[in-house]
């Protein structure tokens, strides 16, 4: 009989020790979430027992705990967050822990040594700069002449240009050369080419692609291919060269239309 309560006894504290046990150490598995999503890359780490890991892509993780260990999560743009393990989540067959968002909020910042406060109109009115120094400021001759195409000097080198005494001493052989030969009048179509180009330029800088390609039913790939044939109306120069954007707006619209019906695209 002593011995049959003895071996009850052994029975009853094996099975308090394995109880004991659960609680002292069991893997935790459980989900980062921040407005019901996972959160991956979330560093979490077991301040009590020194042992850490990261949740994976869907937010989820598993790592070692005992009861009474803290548990520390921190992520880039959340705030940190620490849990208490305690009974009732070793028992629970997975924890969803949830992050707020951080935000850095500042009342003011000042950038020296300028002292800016991020306030434009105010900052502009306080500081004092120096004055812009161009060309046309110091009045410095030909301030403003407009800078010439590349095409543009070689026919001005190509060209024998306006009469000169020079030229009842010296005869300009190069530039007749270039007559002769036609170097001069391809020059001069280049030089049209190019400011023909530069107006093209002018209207795709105006408008983004999507109103060609939603307000002008023009594809994405065909938009150059639609500038070049907007170029051959006689009115695109004069058009463009007011710089009125209604105008030259008003102009694609009505050339769209020849466009798409001429290459199937209504």
């Amino acid at each position: 009989m002593w011995k049959t309560k003895c071996l009850f006894l052994c029975f009853f504290l094996a099975i308090q020790l394995l109880s004991a046990q659960s609680y002292f150490l069991k893997t935790l598995e459980g989900k980062m979430l921040f407005d019901s999503k996972g959160i991956p890359d979330v560093h979490i780490m077991n301040t009590s027992a020194g042992n850490a890991t990261i949740s994976d892509e869907e937010g989820e993780f598993a790592i070692d705990v005992s009861l009474g260990d803290t548990l520390l999560f921190s992520a880039v743009q959340y705030k940190r967050k620490s849990l208490v393990i305690s009974a009732s989540i070793l028992e629970s067959s997975i924890a969803y822990i949830t992050l707020e968002e951080f935000v850095n909020e500042l009342d003011e910042v000042v950038v020296r040594p300028y002292n800016l406060s991020g306030d434009l109109n105010r900052d502009m009115q306080q500081m004092k700069t120096d004055p812009v120094v161009t060309a046309s400021t110091l009045g410095l001759p030909n301030a403003y002449v407009k800078p010439m195409m590349q095409s543009e000097r070689l026919l001005k080198e190509a060209s024998i240009g306006p009469f000169s005494i020079g030229m009842l001493t010296s005869i300009p052989f190069n530039p007749l050369i270039n007559a002769i030969s036609g170097r001069t009048k391809m020059l001069k179509k280049r030089v049209a080419r190019d400011r023909k180009y530069l107006l093209t330029q002018r209207v795709r800088n105006y408008y983004p692609d999507s109103i060609f390609v939603k307000r002008l039913g023009i594809p994405d790939e065909k938009i150059s291919d639609f500038m070049y044939y907007c170029e051959v109306d006689d009115h695109f120069d004069s058009i463009v060269a007011t710089e009125d954007h209604i105008r030259i707006l008003n102009l694609l619209v009505l050339k769209s239309k020849e466009y798409r019906k001429n290459n199937g695209l209504e």
